[in-house]
């Protein structure tokens, strides 16, 4: 296990901000080492930072707290991996996509702290990951399903369920190629691709067909694209 100590010297006062900022920063780093959350114990930070465990306790009440704040961070990175890649797409329906993709991408580049992070969730009360993801990933989807609505390719009151549909999607195909690398995904791009597009697809497509206007379909199919 890597315990590696860096040398510190005495804070400034004010400074605990800072000093937290680099407790979460070795705790981030000791799970991404070992691959496991047991490396990180409080001596294990302290000794990675550079400090004594009681200054740990100074702004974290255990490792479980400490670990929460890994995490919000995490999502916090992913919020800004998301914003980044729908920057500039004026369509929402390929912003929606482009969204998918970089929460599958970043997903799949960060398993450890994927798996973490939504191991942090509780049924009975909402942890500060979930608050942060809520304010984040979550959001994000919901504005731009709101835009396709505002299109006309939802109904307004559908736009929960297609939120926590795209979500779906895009958090079970980044899942099952984390937990199950070995399966025959092919180009992996290509194929959250393919699951993204259909999630959207599916849902506007049923809502067409109920209307009975098939000319809508095929207009829905040229605008997502089918390469």
């Amino acid at each position: 296990m890597s315990t590696t100590s860096r040398r510190r010297t005495r804070s400034p006062r004010g400074s605990g901000e800072l000093l937290a900022e680099e407790i979460i920063d070795a705790a981030t780093e000791l799970l991404l080492d070992e691959q496991d959350s047991s490396a990180v114990s409080i001596r294990a930070v302290a000794t990675r930072v550079g400090v004594t465990p009681p200054s740990i306790y100074l702004h974290f009440a255990d490792k479980e707290e400490l670990l929460d704040a890994v995490c919000a961070r995490y999502f916090e990175q992913l919020d800004d991996r998301m914003a980044q890649a729908c920057a500039g797409v004026d369509d929402p329906m390929e912003r929606a996509l482009q969204q998918g993709l970089a929460y599958v991408r970043f997903a799949v580049s960060t398993p450890v702290l994927y798996r973490q992070a939504f191991s942090r969730t509780t049924v009975d009360t909402r942890t500060k990951v979930d608050m942060v993801l809520a304010a984040s990933a979550f959001v994000r989807f919901t504005d731009t399903v709101t835009e396709l609505a505002d299109d006309g390719l939802f109904d307004p009151d559908e736009i929960a369920d297609v939120v926590l549909e795209l979500w779906a999607a895009a958090h079970g195909v980044a899942s099952l190629m984390i937990a199950k690398p070995v399966l025959d995904w092919g180009d992996e791009e290509q194929r959250a691709t393919t699951l993204l597009r259909a999630a959207c697809l599916g849902r506007v497509v049923m809502r067409t067909v109920d209307c009975a206007d098939p000319d809508a379909v095929r207009r829905l199919v040229d605008r997502l694209g089918t390469d």
